[in-house]
């Protein structure tokens, strides 16, 4: 939660002056890094008459944070607010990235500038730098919404022209993921089907760009007339460069998989030996992923729950797998992976009417595994 309660008491050291404003900053993409390929956000004070020019972003995190990791798996990392001193730097930093920057200032009265500034300053004290992280609803974009309803309260009024009918909380993520292929992979196989409902104007907040086109559409409640919130926008627009995905994204990776275990499997079937080496390797991965996903359902803050991908990534793989090696279980685990088969079928059959969007990648993945599970439940009865 925003700290709202501070703003009553906050005092900053520095009066500024009638010319100062308050600007709201969108960054682009930065796809050579995951955690940069939806943009950022800051917040700018800039006073020409004090010679200030600061920025603040709710964006920062670090590797060195105390149980950064185990906090990062549970989904309660802490992120920081920021400070810079020198605006004009960070901007430049960013288009020298080659992301465009947008700022748009805010038709803040000068008390409500100085109010803005007081809260930000108010809430990078060491003691409140610090909060819990969440990728949908608190982030380093949400929490310029904050700062503008925090000093404004319910005098803005927010236009949802931007938004698109029937668009989800996947949708709007994978809208960011055109060229992380193997990002858009991950994040379809550890979160569940809690982001593919239809996405409401909060969580839209979630994405920078998002941000800006809300606050572009919006306008304040002055003594009973509407004004813009913005007054005005100073893009600095780039030459973005041309980017374009590899050949090895995940589908034509599985489909080059599918045929060389097409290929093995052929080659058992002349031979009449199995590849163990193979089956240990697919139904160990696949057994451990899935142990991953129920980890993410019922350990942590993840938007992880009611996740299908469970449906296919069976934990009970993993010791399935190597108990083969024990005979009295033999018996049990043919008619296991042939009811494994069975199942892999059923889900690509009915693969469109699950309730969660599943990664068209995983079809030749999927189907590769039905094949091995019903060569092992063919191969194991022989020796019954």
């Amino acid at each position: 939660m925003f700290l709202l309660a501070l703003l009553a008491t906050a005092s900053a050291q520095i009066q500024l002056s009638d010319q100062a404003e308050i600007s709201m900053v969108t960054i682009g993409p930065y796809d050579p890094e995951l955690w940069s390929s939806w943009g950022h956000s800051a917040i700018r004070v800039h006073d020409p008459l004090r010679r200030i020019d600061i920025a603040y972003d709710f964006g920062r995190f670090s590797f060195q944070q105390e149980r950064f990791y185990l906090n990062y798996a549970l989904g309660t990392t802490y992120y920081s607010i920021g400070r810079f001193n020198d605006y004009e730097a960070l901007r430049n930093h960013y288009l020298g990235q080659q992301r465009w920057v947008q700022e748009q200032v805010i038709d803040f009265t000068p008390q409500e500038v100085q109010q803005v500034f007081e809260l930000l300053e108010e809430n990078n004290r060491p003691e409140n730098r610090e909060y819990l992280y969440n990728y949908v609803y608190d982030n380093c974009a949400t929490r310029l919404v904050d700062v503008v309803d925090t000093v404004l309260r319910d005098r803005v009024i927010y236009g949802e022209s931007f938004m698109t009918e029937g668009q989800t909380i996947r949708d709007l993520m994978d809208d960011g993921l055109v060229y992380q292929p193997w990002g858009d992979l991950l994040i379809d196989l550890l979160l569940g089907s809690q982001i593919d409902q239809e996405a409401n104007f909060r969580e839209y907040l979630m994405m920078p760009a998002h941000v800006r086109d809300a606050f572009a559409g919006a306008s304040i409640n002055r003594d009973s007339v509407q004004v813009p919130l913005v007054r005005r926008t100073i893009p600095y627009d780039v030459e973005e460069p041309e980017l374009a995905n590899g050949l090895m994204t995940p589908f034509n990776t599985f489909v080059i998989v599918f045929f060389v275990v097409g290929l093995i499997t052929n080659r058992n079937f002349k031979t009449q030996k199995r590849s163990k080496w193979l089956d240990a390797l697919l139904f160990s991965v696949v057994g451990f992923l899935g142990c991953i996903c129920v980890f993410l359902w019922v350990g942590t803050e993840h938007l992880s729950k009611w996740n299908y991908n469970l449906i296919w990534a069976i934990p009970f793989h993993l010791p399935a797998i190597w108990l083969l090696l024990v005979e009295k279980y033999r018996p049990f685990l043919v008619r296991y992976f042939r009811f494994t088969g069975v199942l892999y079928a059923c889900v690509l059959v009915f693969w469109v009417v699950f309730p969660q969007d599943l990664h068209q990648s995983l079809i030749p993945f999927i189907l590769m595994l039905a094949l091995r599970a019903f060569y092992i439940s063919y191969d194991v009865s022989k020796s019954l």
